[in-house]
Order: C-alpha cells, then sequence, then structure tokens
C-alpha cells in the first residue's frame, strides 16, 4: 500500500466516522490516487489535481467541480499529513452547480395570489384550500411539497410549533421545527 492509498484509506474511515458515506467520492479519490501513483506522484499538488479533474472529455462543468470537491477535501486532510500537499484554491474550474435564487414574494404578490385564488378556482372549499395553502407557505417558509405533506399531528398549538417531517424523516429521525412568524 503506497503513501497515498494509506493516507486515503485514513480519510475515508475519519469521513465516515463523522456519518458521511462517500460512496462516490472513495471510487474518484481511488482513481485519483491510482493515477497520482502512475505519474510517480508522492503527494497532491495543483496542477496534479487539475490535471486529474480535466480528465473525461466532454465533461460538464458541474461534473468537474464535484471531482474538484473530492479532490479540495482529500487534498485537505494530506496537508494535514503532509506539509508538501497542496490544496487547490477553490473557484480554480469555471462553471459548476449554482444554487438558484430563492424568490421572495411580497406583500402586494401574495395579496395578488389570494386574489386569483379566489377568482380562478370553481369551488369555494378549493378556492379556501389554496389560500390556506398561500398563506401557510407565506407565514412559515415552507416548500409546497412540505405543506402538502403535512398532517394533523404536526401542529402543536400548546406550544405554538408546527414541526415539517424531513424526506425520508422515517428513516433519518430528521424533522423541522418551524413556529409561526
Amino acid at each position: 500500500m503506497t503513501g497515498l492509498r494509506h493516507a486515503l484509506a485514513g480519510y475515508l474511515e475519519l469521513r465516515r466516522s463523522l456519518g458521511f458515506k462517500l460512496e462516490r467520492h472513495a471510487e474518484m479519490l481511488g482513481q485519483l490516487v491510482s493515477w497520482l501513483d502512475d505519474h510517480g506522484a508522492t503527494t497532491v499538488t495543483t496542477a496534479d489535481a487539475v490535471a486529474w479533474v480535466t480528465l473525461p472529455q466532454r465533461a460538464s462543468p458541474g461534473w468537474l467541480q464535484y471531482r474538484m470537491q473530492a479532490a479540495r477535501g482529500f487534498a485537505a486532510y494530506l496537508a494535514t499529513l503532509d506539509p508538501s500537499a497542496e490544496v487547490p484554491p477553490p473557484g480554480l474550474l469555471p462553471g459548476g452547480a449554482r444554487r438558484a435564487v430563492p424568490y421572495l414574494y411580497s406583500q402586494a404578490d401574495i395579496a395578488a395570489l389570494f386574489a386569483q385564488a379566489g377568482q380562478q378556482l370553481k369551488t369555494p372549499l378549493r378556492q379556501q384550500t389554496f389560500k390556506t395553502l398561500i398563506g401557510l407557505m407565506a407565514v412559515t417558509g415552507i416548500r409546497g411539497g412540505e405543506a402538502i405533506a403535512l398532517d394533523d399531528e404536526d401542529f402543536d398549538p400548546g406550544r405554538g410549533l408546527l414541526l415539517v417531517p424531513m424526506p425520508n424523516s422515517a428513516a433519518t429521525g430528521c424533522s423541522r421545527c418551524t413556529p409561526p412568524r
């Protein structure tokens, strides 16, 4: 086992002990270490990381960013063990996935949605259902899918809390508590 492969095993063991699965990263980093071994490298350098990350022909910027993220994490760990290891700086590659900027509805936007729900929907029950849904989302900040998944037991009127179950919350035990605003 080479020094890099031994360091990779330690890195993966540490990250997994913190709760990360790292299935794809483990495979990718194994490829990085093999590539470094094939090129006679004994540590990670920025130049080597960029050369390895950009190997796939016609890869999307998002995929290259994902590979760089994996390489940077391992390089940061390696730098704690080997002062000659270089951590590639962020923003080295162009593009990549960016989070969408949320649109915050103004009071006028919300009033317009209420008015349209009252005018466009045919039955009074549907009108009130959508007005309630819009109001709940505006007041609590929950997402549409979260609001639709709510059940009677998710509201605690005594404490004024709304328990918003997260996807797979039964398996992970995760949820969000949102007090009314």
